[in-house]
């Protein structure tokens, strides 16, 4: 994978970011297409898509209208989008990223390891974890860049 963006000053950690030409082409394009703020970016070459992490507030602005910019920026990529809301709490940026599934609690645990720990209704599971994983994958890799979280289980 590989990643690009930047990160909120306001973050409880600082994180860094590795920026590629490709994702930072990705992201310009993104953000030209569609006047929504790419917060980060995540090239997942092993699934062809491409994960956009949207400034809180924009996520209108970045579908568009009936998903025509998602549609039509898949189109001129080749690859599929997912695009999750950014959030300050690292218990919304992991219901935002599990979206469309109904997260009804997301707990946070800090031992040995930083788990977050996710209620989801039982028929909404299948749509949390996505097919072939996609969802969860997608929901973990963002976890651990902007929190350092982990993993993401569901109880």
């Amino acid at each position: 994978m590989s990643t690009c963006g930047w990160v909120p000053a306001n973050r409880l950690t600082e994180m860094k970011v590795t920026l590629t030409d490709e994702a930072l082409q990705l992201a310009g394009l993104f953000e030209q297409e569609t006047d929504a703020t790419v917060r980060d970016c995540v090239v997942d070459e092993d699934t062809d898509r491409v994960i956009f992490l949207i400034k809180p507030g924009e996520m209108g602005q970045a579908i568009g209208s009936g998903g025509e910019h998602v549609k039509r920026l898949e189109e001129q990529i080749g690859k599929s989008i997912k695009l999750v809301e950014d959030a300050d709490r690292p218990e919304d940026l992991v219901a935002n990223a599990l979206a469309p599934a109904a997260v009804y609690n997301v707990t946070i645990s800090e031992d040995d390891e930083t788990i977050a720990y996710v209620e989801v209704a039982d028929e909404d599971r299948g749509v949390a974890i996505g097919a072939d994983g996609k969802n969860i994958d997608a929901a973990r890799t963002l976890a651990s860049r902007h929190f350092d979280i982990d993993d993401i289980t569901f109880t």
